[in-house]
This record gives structure tokens, C-alpha cells and sequence, in this order.
């Protein structure tokens, strides 16, 4: 599982912001830190890709999984958003997720808000690449995880490493449940 952490370039060799504090010609950098699981699921990708978006199947795979509540009505599509609760470290946890892109059955890229849930900051986006090899499916999750600042900033690459794992459970959480 690789763990990147990248500083973008725009000035000095890094990506910088202006600060919305008491000075506005502060400026902060903005680490994008990356992050790829991937896994083989015995089943076509059609299923793959329909069992990442079933968000009522969720409870039967989901670790650690309390509730969702959907904030709009129908199928997902783009622009569809729900509020997911897990219970993480002994807490609930609640973060906002909204579907950015859907390319079936081969993309699903996820968006969460971190300043309208628990976290209280900064964005993950979780684009899922699908393919298939005959009745297998490769899924990759490809994660970045935008605007961290303060003591987020400092040990961003640490959590990188925390995403990973957990991401990396959900997709062998995921896997064991689609394979039954």
C-alpha cells in the first residue's frame, strides 16, 4: 500500500493559500496527501460496482457501522448525499458524503466534506477504479485527502497511513461480502 504525501507546486515549490485569519497576506501550505488500496473481488465488476453503492447493504459489511441517512431520495447519482455514521475508537463519527462522478460500471469517485462532520476539516476523496478479468474484478481506491492544516498538517503522512488501513478493511469487508 502506497503512502505519498505531495506538496503541490505554485510558488517556491510549494502550494500555498492565503490565510482567512487576522492576516490575509498569510499564507499556509496545503498538503494533498495520496493514498491506493487495491483488491481482487470474485465477482463481475457490475456487482463490484453496484455492491460500493448500496447503501442499504451497508450494515451487513460496513465495520464499525451505525447508520446512514440519505439526504436526498432515489437512486445515487451524481450529487446524491448522506450523512454516515460509524463508531471509530470508541466514538461515533459522522461525516458528510456527497457522489461527484459515476462512470458505470467502471468509476465512483466520493467526496467527504470533513467541515460538516466529526473531522471538522479538510476533504477526502475516494475515486474507486474498476476493471475486470473474466468473473474477477480489480477494484482500486485511490484516496487524497485535501486541506489539512495545523497538527493535521504535521502528521499528515500518520494518517495517510490510518486512511489506508481502514479503507483497506472496508474493501475486505466489502470483498468477503460480495463473494458469499
Amino acid at each position: 500500500m502506497p503512502i505519498k504525501v505531495r506538496v503541490g507546486r505554485m510558488k517556491g515549490g510549494l502550494l500555498l493559500r492565503s490565510s482567512s485569519g487576522n492576516n490575509p497576506n498569510k499564507e499556509e501550505i496545503i498538503l494533498s496527501i495520496h493514498f491506493e488500496v487495491k483488491r481482487t473481488i470474485s465477482v463481475p465488476k457490475e456487482k463490484a460496482y453496484a455492491g460500493l453503492l448500496d447503501l442499504d447493504a451497508a450494515s451487513n459489511w460496513m465495520q464499525g457501522f451505525v447508520g446512514i441517512e440519505r439526504l436526498d431520495e432515489g437512486p445515487l447519482q451524481v450529487g446524491s448525499e448522506w450523512k454516515e455514521t460509524r463508531k471509530m475508537f470508541g466514538s461515533k463519527a459522522t461525516e458528510h458524503f456527497e457522489v461527484v462522478e459515476l462512470h458505470q460500471p467502471d468509476k465512483i469517485v466520493l467526496r467527504c466534506d470533513g467541515t460538516k462532520g466529526t473531522t471538522g476539516k479538510g476533504e477526502f476523496v475516494y475515486t474507486y477504479y474498476i476493471t475486470s478479468s473474466g468473473d474477477h474484478s480489480d477494484v482500486t481506491l485511490k484516496g487524497e485527502i485535501n486541506g489539512l492544516t495545523g497538527v493535521a498538517k504535521l502528521f499528515g503522512k500518520m494518517m495517510a497511513g490510518t486512511f489506508s488501513k481502514a479503507c483497506a478493511k472496508d474493501l475486505d469487508a466489502l470483498k468477503s461480502y460480495l463473494e458469499k
